[in-house]
């Protein structure tokens, strides 16, 4: 396999998870009595411009479906970082009834919503139907369509064109990332402002956040590789912002190549931590497989363990780290009987590859199970106040990555 963005042979290993299904792939009832495709998932390394990669065996319209079940609005908390950035972004660069800012991957409206009670002219691109039909829903213009350099020029023809774009969670998922970037230099006005968040690669191997690699994934990104991406197709990263969410992300702002906007002293810096941390040396990326293994292995112990003792196992959060986790380690409904989600988008269908069924919170509190695996670690603080009612049954909660932990009941 040769790099997405500069065409080097891909040689160095990062991640071997064998195979799985597509993670956000859920399976109805008549989808269990159906042949279920899997596909290698492996993790490679790019020596030369360090872009972290999935070996590409799956095209993105086979991955975001019209039925993607990935809705941005069930999480309270990713709710107030929109909300958040919304009123930063007007702040900073004085938008107004004048501006128009766009979202790439728009997903339900989650954060364009903002946007729209502000009084400021936007719209969307989300090319999976019922996220899009969501959006709407809430009054949001959308372009149901995959962004890249051709839509961006229908876009800019038709007087489209941004004062600002927001694409979060986006970058990794893009097959050809060069188009993708390139779609953001034309849609920019010449002044205009993009803003990019995903996942720092620095964070994924300092946490052991192996669980975050799945086919959806096409990249793993740092401020290293990016800087190169972006030049490479007329965009210049002048600041950066290091977020806690998804276990550690980047915010950056990026401008047309020779704009305005000095590079901040962040970018500097961060660079340099990256440097530092050695992520343009083949060493880094070596080790991560064995730490992989170790959560897997610890994750079945327990889980066996907790079945010879009968002790009621559940699962909270149907994400798509968690299938990765669950197949990565052959969990199967005899080792935890289901998971429990709130998007009722989820309720009433099956992880793929372990099968395990997702139910809703009903269940839960009929069950009252001893231990809650949460798949979704990220979102731990937030999944321990939606379920404080645990603590009336001493149920207590246990987290696999960056290493098992079994926490007690929540305290008053």
């Amino acid at each position: 396999m040769k790099c997405r963005h500069c065409g080097n042979e891909l040689r160095l290993p990062f991640l071997d998870l064998g195979s799985a299904p597509p993670s956000n792939a859920y399976l109805t009832e008549a989808g269990l009595r159906a042949p279920e495709a899997w596909y290698p998932l492996r993790v490679l390394v790019c020596e030369s411009c360090w872009l972290v990669q999935t070996e590409d065996h799956a095209g993105r319209e086979a991955l975001f479906t019209d039925d993607y079940a990935y809705f941005s609005s069930f999480s309270t908390s990713w709710l107030a970082h929109a909300q958040a950035y919304v009123q930063m972004m007007i702040e900073r660069f004085g938008l107004n009834h004048d501006s128009r800012v766009v979202e790439i991957a728009a997903n339900d409206g989650y954060l364009l919503q903002y946007v729209q009670a502000a009084g400021i002219p936007c719209y969307g691109v989300e090319p999976t139907a019922g996220t899009a039909a969501a959006a709407r829903a809430k009054g949001i213009e959308i372009v149901e369509k995959f962004f890249g350099v051709t839509l961006a020029d229908e876009l800019v023809a038709s007087g489209q064109q941004a004062d600002l774009i927001a694409a979060n969670n986006v970058l990794a998922h893009v097959p050809d990332i060069n188009d993708f970037v390139a779609g953001f230099t034309r849609l920019l006005k010449p002044v205009g402002v993009a803003t990019f968040e995903f996942p720092h690669l620095l964070r994924m191997v300092q946490q052991n956040q192996f669980d975050t690699a799945y086919h959806e994934h096409y990249s793993y990104l740092s401020l290293t590789a990016v800087e190169r991406i972006f030049a490479h197709n007329g965009l210049t990263v002048f600041d950066v912002q290091e977020l806690p969410t998804h276990g550690g992300s980047l915010r950056i702002f990026a401008q047309r190549s020779g704009g305005s906007h000095a590079v901040s002293p962040a970018v500097v810096a961060l660079r340099q931590v990256e440097a530092d941390a050695g992520m343009t040396a083949s060493a880094f990326y070596g080790g991560f497989q064995a730490k992989a293994e170790k959560v897997k292995d610890d994750l079945l112990a327990f889980l066996i363990e907790a079945k010879r003792q009968g002790l009621k196992v559940a699962a909270y959060g149907a994400a798509a780290k968690g299938n990765t986790l669950l197949n990565f380690a052959g969990v199967r409904p005899d080792l935890l009987p289901y998971v429990v989600d709130r998007n009722p988008a989820k309720q009433g269908k099956f992880m793929p590859g372990s099968r395990i069924p997702i139910v809703d919170e009903a269940q839960l509190k009929a069950q009252q199970p001893h231990r809650i695996l949460i798949l979704p670690w990220n979102l731990r603080e937030e999944v321990l106040a939606q379920l404080v009612y645990v603590r009336d049954w001493g149920g207590r909660f246990v987290t696999a990555v960056p290493t098992l932990a079994v926490a007690e009941g929540i305290p008053a």
